[in-house]
């Protein structure tokens, strides 16, 4: 039954309501009233505004009648207390949808605040949602300047959104607020980067349907069925911070990985590091429908009303899209690129043979001079292990094969096949009389393979590449110039499929709107632009002669891409676009500040997900190398002046901080302000201290970008 008001219910929601009207006041945290939480758990939100319309958002559950659809009443005004209202329409919160609703409001007015509300009515009483307020962009060709926050990675388990708190407790007149993806985190506490604290936790409302991941005292749950993703939603955007910057900015939000699954690339995810096929459609699709739900989006240019989200699913079968553009003005275009959905497989498999030669003497032979010297050491020496003098040795590989992949979990079927797989053809003399040496000191049996004359060529062992399944020499931790040589023979061979990050319509698309008028055409790309490079190859104090070598870091961004990056930045040369384009980018859980090809990069820090700092101690901690070692120095301690180093095109570099950026975009110059806070204080609560306090806790970087070259104000 519906609760009826008694007196002191009544003033806590006028009270309530009458505090969510004064948007200004950063200080005010406090939740909504019993009843309008009730009714409205995750508040309001709004997004993608254009000239003459805006996406609002709500969930209105009636939890008496949870399985029945909600009639709800939006009302839409210039005024902040409703007295003149531009809508008053009623509309159904689908139980199909989990009770979200989004209407595209029509016919607005340019560059307009507007206030809304929805209301929910049972029995003669009403309980209103707190007040949103969302603003319209100017109209096209206005002569104005345009503000906008850009910030991703809100990771809820353990940590808090202060980095929200201090946007709002700024004020700061935005237009728009971008967010860059992974708005929530498929998993309730992967112990790699998740620190649960009890108080921060996500539980699944049906945790059977959920994918079990990891073992013992590091296992956790993956979201999978559609209420597990949904449960995500719900859970951060009980938020109170959360909810209030949403209520007080529009959001344009892109997807990154973990909306669906980490590292994932289309529908296919990467816990088990190849060792079996991760291909998910199904789960994908619940992903996306509970990411269509609750985010405010319209991405299929829907009429006004209410957006008919199961249609919107529907749609997604004939390929996803969430690619748009906007316009704000005569001086900024924004582009927001789906960097994730249409992307092939990373370079470097998972479970690739670290001893399989991808560049065979032939190749090498066609290449420069210099290029093939660089490859004629016995380290290259490769051999036809099908040879058929060979042939104890293949069977001594595979049978070391079979071997490793079944302690890695693998049955011995599955081992056998994936053998036979990858043990055959051209294999690296360096990586197999390894693998005899181990079997050697276990069995004393096999005489390494030195056979004169061996071929040169390059496998994925001199790319990094260590053993069978796992994440370093694929995804992270790349030998840069090996792997950037393999990287642009691949594409010259597959006519660019091997680096299709956007897909042929985006692409296209990508390279029509770039041309736009505008003054300002700022490319949205959830990953990073600005490569993340460790070079050290002339670090005398690295005992480990493997380590010796200059790396990508994290090849699941555009440094997994570098053909394709070099393609698109030499694109904007090409059409003298490099002086007004920039990227804004997010996932790599640091700020950067960079000129890539000519063309400035921004790159924000994580709201709450741990750091890059601290996620790089934790994994060099785990392969072995504590504080003491000079490779931990070098990656760890001195991360942001390794960084500097390998890439003179980097302006400023910080791999500890959380925090957003500031962007406001004029005729003749960007400025940029990056918000920082320390990531020793994002497992702290600051909705229970002083504004001051927050404040105290928070630096500021001002870049000044012109064209195309950027200095520190």
């Amino acid at each position: 039954m519906f609760d009826k008001f008694k007196r002191r219910s009544f003033l806590q929601a006028v009270v309530a309501v009458a505090a969510s009207t004064s948007l200004g006041c950063a200080e005010d945290v406090t939740p909504p009233s019993d009843d309008t939480a009730k009714y409205f758990p995750q508040s309001v939100a709004s997004g993608d505004p254009r000239a003459d319309s805006v996406v609002l958002w709500v969930r209105a559950v009636d939890p008496d009648n949870a399985s029945a659809n909600t009639s709800v009443k939006l009302e839409v005004s210039t005024s902040e207390d409703f007295s003149s209202l531009f809508l008053n329409e009623s509309f159904s919160a689908l139980a199909a949808n989990d009770h979200a609703l989004k209407v595209k409001v029509t016919g607005l007015s340019a560059r307009t605040t507007y206030y809304y509300r929805f209301t929910f009515e049972k029995d003669g009483q009403k309980v209103s949602t707190r007040t949103g307020r969302t603003r319209t962009a100017p109209a096209a060709g206005a002569d104005v300047p345009v503000k906008f926050a850009f910030a991703s990675c809100q990771d809820y388990i353990g940590r808090y959104y202060n980095a929200w708190q201090r946007l709002l407790q700024l004020d700061e007149d935005l237009d728009f607020v971008v967010f860059l993806g992974d708005y929530v985190y498929e998993t309730t506490g992967d112990a790699s980067f998740q620190d649960a604290n009890g108080t921060r936790s996500i539980v699944f409302s049906e945790p059977e349907k959920a994918q079990s991941e990891g073992t013992g005292m590091v296992a956790f749950f993956a979201a999978s069925a559609l209420s597990n993703y949904r449960d995500l939603y719900k859970s951060i955007r009980k938020d109170p911070v959360l909810q209030q910057i949403h209520e007080r900015y529009p959001f344009i939000i892109v997807w990154d990985d973990h909306e669906f699954s980490d590292d994932c690339w289309g529908s296919t995810a990467t816990y088990t590091d190849g060792r079996r096929d991760e291909k998910q459609d199904d789960r994908r699709k619940n992903a996306e429908q509970a990411f269509f739900e609750y985010i405010p989006l319209d991405n299929t240019q829907a009429p006004g009303g209410a957006i008919d989200i199961g249609q919107v699913v529907a749609a997604q079968s004939t390929g996803t899209k969430i690619w748009r553009d906007f316009e704000f003005g005569q001086h900024l275009k924004l582009l927001v690129a789906d960097t994730r959905t249409n992307r092939p497989d990373h370079l470097i498999p998972e479970d690739a043979y670290p001893g399989s030669v991808v560049i065979d003497a032939a190749t090498l032979g066609s290449l420069p001079a210099p290029v093939q010297g660089a490859f004629a050491g016995e380290t290259f020496a490769y051999v036809d292990i099908d040879a058929a003098p060979l042939a104890q040795y293949k069977q001594l590989l595979q049978g070391v094969y079979v071997q490793t992949a079944v302690k890695a979990g693998l049955t011995q079927a599955e081992a056998a096949e994936k053998a036979a797989a990858w043990v055959k053809g051209n294999v690296s003399l360096f990586y197999v009389n390894q693998v005899i040496a181990g079997y050697n000191q276990a069995t004393g049996g096999t005489t390494p393979l030195i056979p004169a004359g061996a071929a040169r060529g390059v496998a994925f062992v001199h790319m990094g590449k260590p053993d069978l399944f796992g994440i370093q020499g694929s995804r992270y931790i790349v030998v840069k110039p090996v792997f950037e040589l393999y990287a642009g023979i691949k594409y010259a061979a597959t006519q660019g499929k091997s680096e299709d990050v956007l897909g042929a319509a985006q692409q296209a698309w990508f390279q029509d709107t770039v041309k736009a008028s505008n003054t300002w055409k700022i490319v949205v790309s959830s990953v990073s632009m600005t490569p993340m490079v460790f070079d050290l190859s002339q670090k005398a104090d690295v005992p480990e002669a493997n380590l010796r070598q200059s790396f990508y870091f994290n090849v699941d961004q555009w440094d997994g891409f570098p053909t394709k990056r070099a393609e698109l930045l030499k694109y904007l040369r090409d059409n003298n676009l490099q002086n007004n384009t920039m990227f804004v980018s997010g996932d790599i859980h640091a700020s950067f500040v960079s000129v890539e090809g000519g063309v400035p990069a921004l790159t924000a820090p994580a709201i709450s997900s741990g750091s890059i700092k601290e996620l790089a101690g934790r994994a060099l901690l785990g392969a072995g190398y504590g504080s003491g070692a000079a490779v931990h120095k070098y990656i760890v301690q001195e991360l942001e002046a390794s960084l500097s180093a390998a890439n003179p095109n980097m302006k400023f570099a910080d791999g500890d901080a959380h925090g957003f950026v500031v962007l406001e975009v004029k005729k003749d110059e960007a400025v940029a302000a990056f918000h920082l806070i320390p990531s020793t204080e994002i497992a702290k609560d600051y909705t229970l201290r002083s504004d001051a306090e927050l404040a105290a806790k928070f630096t500021r970087k001002n870049f000044r970008i012109k064209d195309g070259g950027i200095t520190v104000i």
